[in-house]
C-alpha cells in the first residue's frame, strides 16, 4: 500500500474502534499510511480480522463488547502487552498479519503466551489512520495535558501478587466504601493494558472520577519509559484533583515482580505521592511472598486482600505469617470500615485527614 491512500468515512463507520482508542476523534482519520514497520506504541492500526483465536469478541469504545467475524474492521493501538495468564507481545506490526493481544484494543506480535491460552486472533493490517496532513493517529495526541503531581492528595495504592488476585476488586471496593462514607474519591489505574473491564468496574462502584492511563496517551505502560508512566501517574492525579478528588485509590497492575510496577514501587519519589498501600493476593503463601517483596521496597502493607479473604483458614495462615491484617471487600465497602481504614493509613503517614459524615473512625 502507498503512504496516504485516502479512506472514506464510510469505511471508518464499519469498522470496530476498540477501548483504547476511545478518546480520539473518528473524523481526524481520512488517510491510510502503508509503512506498517513504522508503526510506534499508540498509533492506530485499521484492520481486517484474518482469524479468530483467543479473542472472538472486542471491547468497543462505547463501553460494550461486539462479537468478532471474520472480515469484521477493526480499529486498535499498536501495543506492547505483559499478561502471565494470557499474552506476552510486543509492538510491531507484521503486513502479512500481527495479533490481537488484547480485547480491549492492542495489536502487535505474540512472542510467549500461557499454555492455558489458544492462539491469538489474527488480523491482516490495512494501514496506519493518519489525519489529512498525513501525521500517523496516536492516542497520545489526545491525551490530557501532562500537569505535576498535586499537593496534598490522598493517594492509596492497590497492589497484587499477580494477575486475576483480587486487585481491582479490592480497588473499587475501597473507592466505593470512601464515597459512601462521603469523599470525593477517584479510582485510577497506572499500569496496565487498556481494557474496559476495571474501568466499568470503578464506575460501577459509583467513583465519580474515573481515569487510566489511556487517558495520558498510553495504550499499555509495558515496556515504556519509567519517566513516562510516572508523568502519566502525576497527570491523572492532577486531574482528579482538579475535578475535585481528595482521595485517589490508585491501582497498579500485575504483581510486585512485573518490572514497570517493581520500577515504580522502588522509586523513591513515586512512592512519595502515596499514603499507603493495599496488598492483594490468591492466598497465604502468596501474601507472605508479597509482604517478603514489599518490605525488601521499604513499604510495609496496610492490610491485606483479595482472594485471600474469602477463605477463613487462609485468613488465619497469612495473618500469623505477615503480622498484616486481612480485610474483606464487604469490609472495604462498608463506609465506617473504609473510613476508619484510610484514618490510619494517614495517620501512620502523618498526613492531615478528615473523616466525614459523623463516621467515627474503629479501633
Amino acid at each position: 500500500m502507498s503512504i496516504n491512500t485516502p479512506i472514506t468515512a464510510a469505511v471508518l463507520a464499519r469498522a470496530k474502534w476498540a477501548f483504547s482508542t476511545r478518546r480520539v476523534p473518528h473524523e481526524r482519520a481520512c488517510l491510510l499510511d502503508g509503512r506498517l514497520s513504522n508503526a510506534v506504541s499508540g498509533d492506530l492500526v485499521l484492520g481486517r480480522i484474518q482469524s479468530l483465536g483467543s479473542h472472538k469478541r472486542i471491547q468497543l469504545a462505547q463501553g460494550r463488547v461486539s462479537e468478532l467475524y471474520l472480515d469484521d474492521l477493526v480499529v486498535l493501538g499498536c501495543g506492547d502487552r505483559y499478561a502471565s495468564d494470557q499474552f506476552e507481545g510486543i509492538a510491531e506490526i507484521d503486513p502479512r498479519g500481527a495479533d490481537m493481544l488484547a480485547g480491549g484494543g492492542v495489536i502487535g506480535r505474540m512472542r510467549e503466551r500461557n499454555a492455558r491460552m489458544s492462539a491469538p486472533t489474527r488480523i491482516t493490517p490495512l494501514g496506519l489512520l493518519c489525519d489529512a496532513d498525513g501525521a500517523v493517529i496516536n492516542v497520545a495526541d489526545h491525551a490530557l495535558a501532562p500537569a505535576p503531581r498535586p499537593d496534598g492528595m490522598t493517594v492509596v495504592g492497590v497492589v497484587g501478587a499477580a494477575m486475576n488476585s483480587g486487585k481491582t476488586t479490592a480497588a473499587a471496593a475501597f473507592a466505593h466504601g470512601l464515597t459512601r462514607a462521603g469523599h470525593e474519591v477517584a479510582a485510577l489505574k497506572a499500569t496496565g493494558t487498556g481494557a474496559f473491564g476495571d474501568f466499568n468496574a470503578y464506575l460501577d462502584a459509583g467513583v465519580r472520577h474515573v481515569a487510566d492511563f489511556t487517558d495520558v496517551g498510553m495504550i499499555a505502560t509495558y515496556r515504556q519509559p519509567l519517566a513516562r508512566i510516572e508523568s502519566g501517574l502525576d497527570t491523572l492525579l492532577a486531574d482528579a484533583a482538579a475535578r475535585g478528588a481528595e482521595i485517589a485509590v490508585v491501582e497498579l497492575a500485575d504483581g510486585v515482580f512485573q518490572k514497570e510496577t517493581a520500577a515504580l514501587l522502588r522509586n523513591l519519589d513515586v512512592r512519595s505521592a502515596f499514603t499507603g498501600f493495599v496488598f492483594a493476593a490468591p492466598d497465604a503463601l502468596a501474601a507472605a511472598g508479597g509482604c517478603a517483596a514489599l518490605r525488601g521496597m521499604g513499604i510495609e502493607p496496610a492490610i491485606l486482600t483479595g482472594m485471600l479473604s474469602r477463605s477463613p483458614l487462609g485468613v488465619r495462615e497469612a495473618e500469623e505469617a505477615t503480622g498484616v491484617r486481612v480485610i474483606t471487600r464487604e469490609a472495604l465497602c462498608d463506609p465506617a470500615q473504609a473510613n476508619a481504614l484510610m484514618a490510619r493509613m494517614v495517620a501512620a503517614a502523618r498526613r492531615p485527614f478528615a473523616a466525614v459524615g459523623g463516621i467515627g473512625l474503629a479501633a
